[in-house]
């Protein structure tokens, strides 16, 4: 990754490929913020491109050379953004190099967006988006007004108790501005941050790393690059960001941890779920001595951890300990984390965006109690031929805690097709769950989302659960259960 930042103000006319993309489109958002002139094109029309058209960006459908290039070579752009799934044969991309046109990775678009800027990177392989927005909701409610680049929407409850939901690209009027730090491409290291928070360092997205060692290094790379008087804060319930705090430590680099677990700076303790929520008292470390009682308004004993970093986060940008506490309980989620889709024929279905292992775990063991008297029904669409042939077992075990599960085939996202993993890749390894309820593959996604439609009764929660297009599932689903 380069260590050159190109300033915002000299990127000129900027062209987006795959502007509807969730980490694009905020980067796009933000530059038409600043004034910057401001294009892109996706190849499938979405409600993301008519939100970019409401705020000025020129959107095309469709991918065509002739939007960057004019007819005789001449560059009709001077930048174009890309993200790590824009392949090299996109005719935009192809078009831009040939003209000697400058491309930036998104994430060196959004380093750019950074300069000038109190930055906060929030990185782990599990809760980067539920943390960032968290971040961005404390602080807004503490009265700042941060920039932030969030791969989610991020909804708050009002003044007056209504919830709203923020887009995930907004320009502040303060010097903050808080971001989702990308690590399954290792382009989180083109940013310099002020604050970095880790939630966890467990392996992912080995198709790029290729071993455990690379991708814990990659962190370490990352801790190293927040910029001098910058503070790590990491959680120490987490072996791998416990590891990441202690080594970043011993090389002089400030630190503050978080968690239940001995040692924390910032203690974590006397946690209680409900279906309403989680309570904590946290104490320590920036926060003080006397004992904060955090409350938040979401469900998994996972969320107080990260609803902690947000705290920490905000005290050290200024925020007084009891108003960030306070400020933790406007929080009530974001877009595609246990988000709610409706309610038919008695049965809740809820949306999420897990797609590894131990953020299904997390899931299911949060939707339990949501779920009461009724069952937990999982439709499961895997995400990467390599992470599910990596991680099928785990998947198993983690999906073994539903009652009744239905995968579906695999969304290969950047990979190409892989013949040998599928749908039973995972369902060959879990005969029964748990509680001895069906488990079964079907691979065509409007099959599967009828298959889970049928198994439900009045009680049980249905949930859709990946990072791919399963979250359009949820009307259909719901269309059988008011039938």
């Amino acid at each position: 990754m380069s260590d050159e930042t190109v300033p915002v103000d000299q990127l000129g006319r900027v062209h987006l490929i795959a502007v509807g993309g969730a980490g694009v489109s905020v980067v796009a958002r933000l530059l038409a913020a600043r004034r910057v002139p401001v294009q892109g094109s996706d190849a499938a029309q979405s409600a993301t491109l008519d939100a970019l058209r409401a705020d000025g960006v020129r959107v095309w459908v469709g991918h065509d050379a002739a939007h960057v290039v004019a007819p005789d070579g001449r560059p009709l752009v001077d930048t174009v953004v890309v993200s790590s799934a824009v392949r090299e044969d996109n005719p935009e991309l192809a078009a831009a190099r040939a003209a000697g046109v400058r491309v930036l990775h998104r994430s060196q678009a959004l380093a750019s967006l950074m300069l000038g800027q109190r930055a906060v990177a929030v990185a782990g392989a599990h809760g980067k988006t539920t943390t960032s927005a968290m971040v961005v909701s404390v602080l807004r409610a503490t009265g700042a007004d941060p920039s932030f680049a969030i791969g989610g929407s991020v909804r708050v409850r009002d003044a007056d108790g209504s919830v709203s939901a923020v887009p995930g690209g907004h320009l502040g009027a303060g010097d903050v501005l808080v971001a989702e730090a990308d690590e399954s491409d290792g382009s989180f290291l083109n940013y310099a941050p002020t604050l970095a928070v880790v939630t966890n360092v467990e392996p992912d997205h080995l198709d790029h790393y290729g071993t455990r060692e690379a991708f814990d290094a990659a962190f370490v790379a990352f801790a190293g690059r927040v910029r001098p008087g910058g503070v790590l804060i990491a959680c120490a319930d987490d072996a791998g960001a416990a590891a990441l705090a202690a080594a970043h430590r011993a090389r002089g680099g400030t630190v503050v941890t978080y968690g239940a677990a001995e040692g924390a700076d910032v203690v974590v303790s006397d946690i209680v779920s409900t279906a309403q929520g989680v309570s904590a008292t946290v104490r320590g470390g920036p926060l003080g001595d006397a004992p904060l009682d955090l409350r938040i308004a979401v469900t998994g004993t996972h969320n107080v951890l990260n609803a902690t970093a947000a705290v920490v986060t905000a005290v050290l940008l200024g925020a007084a300990p009891t108003d960030a506490v306070a400020g933790a309980a406007a929080f009530v989620g974001t877009g595609r984390r246990f988000e709610p889709r409706g309610e038919a024929g008695g049965v809740r279905v809820v949306d999420d965006y897990a797609h590894h292992p131990t953020e299904i775990e997390a899931l299911l063991r949060a939707a339990r109690p949501i779920a009461g008297a009724g069952r937990v029904l999982v439709l499961f669409q895997p995400h990467l031929y390599s992470r599910t042939r990596i991680f099928a077992e785990r998947f198993a075990a983690a999906l073994a805690l539903a009652d009744e599960v239905v995968v579906t085939g695999v969304y290969r996202a950047r990979e190409d097709v892989d013949p040998t993993v599928s749908a039973r890749t995972i369902t060959d390894l879990l005969p029964a769950t748990a509680s001895g309820g069906t488990v079964r593959a079907v691979e065509d996604r409007v099959e599967a989302a009828h298959a889970v439609a049928a198994l439900a009764r009045p009680g049980d929660l249905v949930l859709t659960v990946g990072a791919g297009d399963v979250t359009q599932l949820a009307p259909l689903i719901l269309g059988d259960l008011a039938d």
